[in-house]
């Protein structure tokens, strides 16, 4: 099973193309962030899904009122986006509007180290929103693997853990998988490399035995 997420965070379209064709074969899914959509435009969700043929993850972390919400996830879902992710402290109805239009990824914490002011404290409160909710995902820091042990011990088993800040972030993957992760998302580390490819190929072998 894969368990490499690509964060494509660049600007430019036929280098987000390339880049998400050479690797694939080494990728659960791509995710897309706001750098590409504004660099390339909306259709470029349309696009990395036809060169890959792999699930396409929008990472809008849409934080909103539900008109606005729904507004938005309505546009993404339609050009062949899989999943957006969203954040959960704007309310239940908010997150509600996304998941009535596709399957929808929960921030509950983030990698940065500002993170810890505003969102750790009420990552318990999200939690219980989350297992209420099911969505198909969380997002929780790789660059913090014992908040990721936490996070999976208060989840819900069938919900999946998704984990940003491997590499340039400093998180490590097999120990946040063991911690408890169900995918890690890897950008800088291959985007950046001067072998995309053979960087994906690395981080692939390096997982497979967790």
């Amino acid at each position: 099973m894969r368990k490499l997420i690509l964060a494509l965070d660049v600007y430019e379209r036929e280098r987000a193309l390339e880049i998400a064709e050479c690797t694939a074969d080494y990728l659960w899914a791509v995710k897309v962030n706001w750098p590409l959509i504004i660099g390339s435009g909306l259709n470029i969700i349309t696009e990395l899904k036809q060169v890959t043929g792999l699930p396409i993850i929008a990472d809008l972390k849409l934080a909103d009122i539900p008109n606005t919400n729904r507004l938005i996830a309505s546009k993404v879902f339609e050009v062949g986006a899989d999943y957006i992710i969203a954040h959960g402290f704007v309310g239940k109805d908010s997150v509600e509007a996304v998941m009535e239009l596709g399957k929808t990824i929960i921030v509950v914490e983030m990698s940065h180290p500002g993170a810890r002011e505003f969102i750790q404290p009420v990552t318990d409160r999200l939690i219980e929103l989350v297992n209420e909710l099911e969505p198909f995902g969380v997002i929780a820091p790789a660059t913090r693997p014992e908040r990721v042990s936490y996070i999976r011990s208060k989840l819900k088993p069938e919900i999946r853990i998704l984990t940003p800040g491997i590499g340039a972030q400093g998180g490590r993957a097999r120990e946040v998988l063991k911690a408890g992760a169900d995918y890690i998302i890897v950008g800088r580390s291959i985007y950046a490399s001067e072998n995309p490819r053979e960087a994906a190929r690395r981080l692939h072998e390096e997982i497979a035995g967790v």
